[in-house]
């Protein structure tokens, strides 16, 4: 059975019209609406570690895995107290070296600033039984950088992630979606168990699991546009 990977950025009310990138903004009522949906269609929410098996199809069920990029701290406000409203686990992707900071690799193309989630807030996010996932030490894009580069980005963030939350981190996240075939594997030997893309489709036993498709949830969303996201594809 496929599977789908929500993939989530910002849970906030949408900035203006003119906002590079509003469309990455979903707004927190439409939020709950959706997982209100999930519920409605029977289906559970996952984080990709937890969603892993029904993946590669050693468990059969009705899940989504819900991620979110980033690890914005309107997340931890906005969509943390909806989640645990319906009992769904979710994946945050942080950026390392911007835990307690903010969207700085957003700046150059004319976003606004918005805060991450700290050290603390990712600490509780765990305890709360959700997964805490890398999305490289500083948000690059993976194939321009020389491989060696590229390995400590994938790499490095890891063992930090690790050493800060005292948890294992298994799910990796391409930032912008942008790999190659060697990206994927440097992920596999930094030792994580699944990475996702941006590249559109439901997860299938078929699929590589360090080139996993995600469907992206967008602040103009209907109703309908989610449901066919989460059944469709």
């Amino acid at each position: 059975m496929a599977v789908p990977i929500l993939a989530y950025h910002q849970i906030a009310v949408p900035p203006s019209s003119s906002a590079p990138f509003r469309s990455m903004v979903v707004h927190p009522q439409a939020f709950h609406r959706q997982m209100e949906w999930l519920k409605r269609l029977g289906i559970q929410g996952l984080s990709l570690r937890e969603a892993l098996p029904y993946i590669s199809g050693a468990k059969t069920g009705k899940v989504a895995a819900i991620t979110f990029d980033d690890s914005y701290l309107n997340v931890y406000e906005n969509a943390l107290p909806v989640l645990q409203e319906f009992g769904f686990t979710a994946t945050n992707f942080v950026v390392v070296n911007q835990i307690g900071g903010s969207n700085i690799w957003d700046v150059p193309i004319g976003v606004a600033p918005a805060a991450c989630m700290s050290l603390e807030q990712l600490r509780r996010w765990c305890s709360l039984g959700h997964e805490v996932g890398s999305h490289t030490l500083d948000h690059v894009h993976l194939p321009q950088l020389p491989m060696e580069q590229a390995r400590r980005q994938i790499s490095n963030s890891r063992g930090l992630l690790e050493d800060m939350i005292d948890e294992g981190v298994s799910s990796f996240c391409f930032p912008y979606g942008d790999e190659t075939p060697l990206d994927r594997v440097l992920a596999y030997e930094a030792g994580y168990s699944a990475a996702t893309t941006t590249r559109r489709g439901r997860a299938r036993p078929t699929n590589d699991l360090f080139g996993l498709p995600r469907a992206t949830i967008r602040r103009n969303d209907t109703w309908l546009h989610f449901i066919k996201k989460c059944t469709f594809g």
